[in-house]
Protein backbone atom coordinates (compact mmCIF):
# COMPACT_ATOMS: atom_id res chain seq x y z
CA UNK A 1 0.00 0.00 0.00
CA UNK A 2 1.76 3.31 -0.84
CA UNK A 3 1.90 5.92 1.16
CA UNK A 4 0.10 9.12 0.79
CA UNK A 5 1.99 12.01 0.73
CA UNK A 6 1.07 14.83 2.80
CA UNK A 7 1.01 17.93 1.22
CA UNK A 8 0.72 20.52 3.86
CA UNK A 9 4.19 19.85 4.81
CA UNK A 10 5.41 21.60 1.67
CA UNK A 11 3.03 24.72 1.77
CA UNK A 12 5.28 26.72 4.23
CA UNK A 13 8.35 25.99 1.62
CA UNK A 14 6.13 26.61 -1.13
CA UNK A 15 5.48 29.98 0.33
CA UNK A 16 9.12 30.79 0.80
CA UNK A 17 9.76 29.72 -2.26
CA UNK A 18 7.11 32.26 -3.89
CA UNK A 19 8.27 35.15 -1.15
CA UNK A 20 11.94 34.61 -2.88
CA UNK A 21 10.56 34.90 -6.21
CA UNK A 22 8.65 38.27 -5.99
CA UNK A 23 11.79 39.50 -3.85
CA UNK A 24 13.77 38.73 -6.87
CA UNK A 25 12.14 40.44 -9.03
CA UNK A 26 11.19 43.42 -7.35
CA UNK A 27 14.73 44.03 -6.59
CA UNK A 28 13.36 44.56 -2.99
CA UNK A 29 16.65 43.87 -1.05
CA UNK A 30 17.83 46.86 -2.76
CA UNK A 31 15.84 49.52 -1.09
CA UNK A 32 16.70 48.53 2.12
CA UNK A 33 19.20 51.02 2.45
CA UNK A 34 19.31 54.41 4.62
CA UNK A 35 20.86 56.02 1.03
CA UNK A 36 17.81 54.72 -0.69
CA UNK A 37 15.27 56.26 1.83
CA UNK A 38 17.57 59.45 2.08
CA UNK A 39 17.07 59.86 -1.62
CA UNK A 40 13.59 59.47 -1.70
CA UNK A 41 12.16 60.43 1.20
CA UNK A 42 9.84 63.07 -0.20
CA UNK A 43 8.34 60.62 -2.31
CA UNK A 44 8.09 58.36 0.52
CA UNK A 45 6.22 60.35 2.90
CA UNK A 46 3.95 61.64 0.19
CA UNK A 47 2.81 58.06 -0.60
CA UNK A 48 2.14 57.47 3.37
CA UNK A 49 0.32 60.63 3.32
CA UNK A 50 -1.84 60.24 -0.02
CA UNK A 51 -2.56 56.35 0.79
CA UNK A 52 -3.08 55.50 4.63
CA UNK A 53 -3.95 52.21 4.10
CA UNK A 54 -2.22 51.05 1.47
CA UNK A 55 1.27 52.49 2.72
CA UNK A 56 0.70 50.55 6.28
CA UNK A 57 0.43 47.21 4.25
CA UNK A 58 3.10 47.94 1.49
CA UNK A 59 5.45 48.48 4.49
CA UNK A 60 4.11 45.59 6.12
CA UNK A 61 4.16 43.17 3.21
CA UNK A 62 7.98 43.79 2.70
CA UNK A 63 8.97 43.61 6.28
CA UNK A 64 6.91 40.17 6.36
CA UNK A 65 8.93 39.01 3.14
CA UNK A 66 12.22 40.06 4.31
CA UNK A 67 11.56 38.58 7.55
CA UNK A 68 10.18 34.86 5.91
CA UNK A 69 13.83 35.03 4.29
CA UNK A 70 15.96 36.06 6.69
CA UNK A 71 17.14 39.20 4.23
CA UNK A 72 19.46 41.32 6.53
CA UNK A 73 18.19 44.67 6.62
CA UNK A 74 15.04 44.28 9.29
CA UNK A 75 16.47 46.51 11.91
CA UNK A 76 16.40 49.56 8.79
CA UNK A 77 13.32 48.45 8.30
CA UNK A 78 12.23 49.24 11.54
CA UNK A 79 13.95 52.50 11.68
CA UNK A 80 12.10 53.65 7.68
CA UNK A 81 8.98 52.13 9.59
CA UNK A 82 9.24 55.26 12.70
CA UNK A 83 10.35 57.59 10.32
CA UNK A 84 7.10 56.81 7.87
CA UNK A 85 4.66 56.39 10.55
CA UNK A 86 3.74 58.06 14.11
CA UNK A 87 4.71 55.77 17.51
CA UNK A 88 2.57 53.36 18.32
CA UNK A 89 1.86 52.08 14.73
CA UNK A 90 4.88 52.21 13.69
CA UNK A 91 6.03 49.95 16.47
CA UNK A 92 2.74 47.38 16.21
CA UNK A 93 3.30 47.53 12.24
CA UNK A 94 7.05 46.01 12.75
CA UNK A 95 6.06 43.54 15.99
CA UNK A 96 2.85 42.25 13.67
CA UNK A 97 5.08 41.98 10.33
CA UNK A 98 8.47 40.36 11.98
CA UNK A 99 5.99 38.13 13.97
CA UNK A 100 4.41 36.80 10.56
CA UNK A 101 7.48 36.40 9.02
CA UNK A 102 8.94 34.40 11.74
CA UNK A 103 6.13 31.86 11.64
CA UNK A 104 6.74 31.09 7.99
CA UNK A 105 10.30 30.32 8.66
CA UNK A 106 9.52 28.14 11.82
CA UNK A 107 7.26 26.91 9.97
CA UNK A 108 9.44 25.73 7.10
CA UNK A 109 12.12 25.05 9.74
CA UNK A 110 9.93 22.35 11.42
CA UNK A 111 8.38 20.57 7.95
CA UNK A 112 10.22 20.15 4.36
CA UNK A 113 12.61 22.48 4.81
CA UNK A 114 13.84 21.16 8.42
CA UNK A 115 17.33 19.41 7.15
CA UNK A 116 18.19 22.31 5.14
CA UNK A 117 17.81 24.59 7.48
CA UNK A 118 19.24 23.09 10.42
CA UNK A 119 22.17 22.67 8.53
CA UNK A 120 22.34 26.50 7.84
CA UNK A 121 21.94 26.98 11.59
CA UNK A 122 25.38 24.84 12.03
CA UNK A 123 27.06 24.39 15.53
CA UNK A 124 25.17 27.78 16.82
CA UNK A 125 22.32 25.16 17.99
CA UNK A 126 24.19 23.20 20.47
CA UNK A 127 24.26 26.79 22.03
CA UNK A 128 20.72 26.89 22.41
CA UNK A 129 19.97 23.49 23.54
CA UNK A 130 20.47 23.42 26.65
CA UNK A 131 18.24 26.99 27.59
CA UNK A 132 15.78 25.35 25.19
CA UNK A 133 15.47 21.94 27.36
CA UNK A 134 15.23 23.74 31.01
CA UNK A 135 12.71 26.16 29.88
CA UNK A 136 12.22 26.53 26.46
CA UNK A 137 9.52 29.65 27.03
CA UNK A 138 11.37 31.51 29.42
CA UNK A 139 14.99 31.02 27.48
CA UNK A 140 12.98 32.08 23.60
CA UNK A 141 11.75 35.29 26.05
CA UNK A 142 14.74 36.07 26.58
CA UNK A 143 16.29 35.61 23.40
CA UNK A 144 13.50 37.58 22.15
CA UNK A 145 14.30 40.73 24.73
CA UNK A 146 18.20 40.44 24.58
CA UNK A 147 19.45 39.91 20.48
CA UNK A 148 22.41 37.64 21.47
CA UNK A 149 21.76 35.54 18.67
CA UNK A 150 20.50 36.96 15.29
CA UNK A 151 16.89 37.16 14.63
CA UNK A 152 16.60 34.49 12.02
CA UNK A 153 18.53 32.13 14.04
CA UNK A 154 16.13 32.76 16.90
CA UNK A 155 13.67 32.03 14.16
CA UNK A 156 14.96 28.80 12.85
CA UNK A 157 16.16 27.11 16.75
CA UNK A 158 13.19 26.65 18.56
CA UNK A 159 11.64 24.63 15.16
CA UNK A 160 14.35 22.10 16.11
CA UNK A 161 13.94 21.94 19.88
CA UNK A 162 9.78 20.73 19.95
CA UNK A 163 8.59 24.18 20.53
CA UNK A 164 5.36 24.63 19.68
CA UNK A 165 3.98 27.16 17.17
CA UNK A 166 1.58 28.87 19.97
CA UNK A 167 3.89 29.11 22.45
CA UNK A 168 6.63 30.65 19.25
CA UNK A 169 4.17 32.99 18.06
CA UNK A 170 3.05 34.77 21.70
CA UNK A 171 6.61 34.35 22.66
CA UNK A 172 7.97 35.93 19.63
CA UNK A 173 5.11 38.57 19.45
CA UNK A 174 5.69 39.89 23.02
CA UNK A 175 9.59 39.64 23.21
CA UNK A 176 9.91 41.91 20.04
CA UNK A 177 8.09 44.69 21.35
CA UNK A 178 10.75 46.63 23.57
CA UNK A 179 13.63 46.51 20.43
CA UNK A 180 11.30 47.48 17.84
CA UNK A 181 10.08 50.36 19.64
CA UNK A 182 13.10 51.43 20.81
CA UNK A 183 14.43 51.05 16.70
CA UNK A 184 11.07 52.40 15.35
CA UNK A 185 11.89 55.19 17.84
CA UNK A 186 15.05 55.99 16.24
CA UNK A 187 13.39 56.22 13.08
CA UNK A 188 11.12 59.10 14.33
CA UNK A 189 14.08 61.90 14.22
CA UNK A 190 15.75 60.40 10.83
CA UNK A 191 14.29 63.25 9.13
CA UNK A 192 16.45 65.94 11.38
CA UNK A 193 19.79 63.13 10.82
CA UNK A 194 19.47 63.38 7.17
CA UNK A 195 18.57 67.14 6.78
CA UNK A 196 21.96 67.99 8.69
CA UNK A 197 24.10 65.48 6.76
CA UNK A 198 24.65 62.80 10.11
CA UNK A 199 24.57 59.37 9.66
CA UNK A 200 22.65 56.90 11.91
CA UNK A 201 24.33 53.74 13.34
CA UNK A 202 23.25 50.53 15.33
CA UNK A 203 25.97 52.10 18.07
CA UNK A 204 23.98 55.28 18.39
CA UNK A 205 21.08 54.04 18.97
CA UNK A 206 21.76 50.99 21.43
CA UNK A 207 23.50 53.25 23.57
CA UNK A 208 24.49 52.18 27.20
CA UNK A 209 20.98 52.40 29.05
CA UNK A 210 19.05 50.83 25.94
CA UNK A 211 21.40 47.72 26.56
CA UNK A 212 21.05 47.82 30.44
CA UNK A 213 17.13 48.03 29.62
CA UNK A 214 16.92 45.48 27.53
CA UNK A 215 19.27 43.12 29.28
CA UNK A 216 17.76 43.49 32.28
CA UNK A 217 14.23 42.48 30.74
CA UNK A 218 15.96 39.30 29.88
CA UNK A 219 16.99 38.64 32.93
CA UNK A 220 13.71 39.48 33.84
CA UNK A 221 11.75 36.54 31.52
CA UNK A 222 14.68 34.21 33.06
CA UNK A 223 13.68 34.18 37.02
CA UNK A 224 10.93 31.99 36.68
CA UNK A 225 13.31 29.35 35.31
CA UNK A 226 15.81 30.41 38.21
CA UNK A 227 13.17 30.14 40.50
CA UNK A 228 12.39 26.38 39.15
CA UNK A 229 16.17 25.53 39.05
CA UNK A 230 16.88 26.60 42.70
CA UNK A 231 13.45 24.59 43.97
CA UNK A 232 14.44 21.53 42.11
CA UNK A 233 17.85 21.40 43.62
CA UNK A 234 16.25 21.81 47.42
CA UNK A 235 14.02 19.40 46.63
Amino acid sequence: MKKKINFKRFIPAAIIIILMIIATLTGVGDYLSMDQIRDHRIVLKAFVSVHPFLAPLTFMSIYTVATALSIPGAVFLTIIGGFLFPQPLATIFVVISATLGAIVIFLAAKTALHDFLKRQAGNALTKMQQGFQDNAVNYLLFLRLVPIFPFWLVNLAPAFFSVSLFTFTWTTFLGIIPGSFVFAQAGVGLGAIFDAGDTLSIHTILNRDVKIALVALGLFALIPAIIKKLRKRRQ
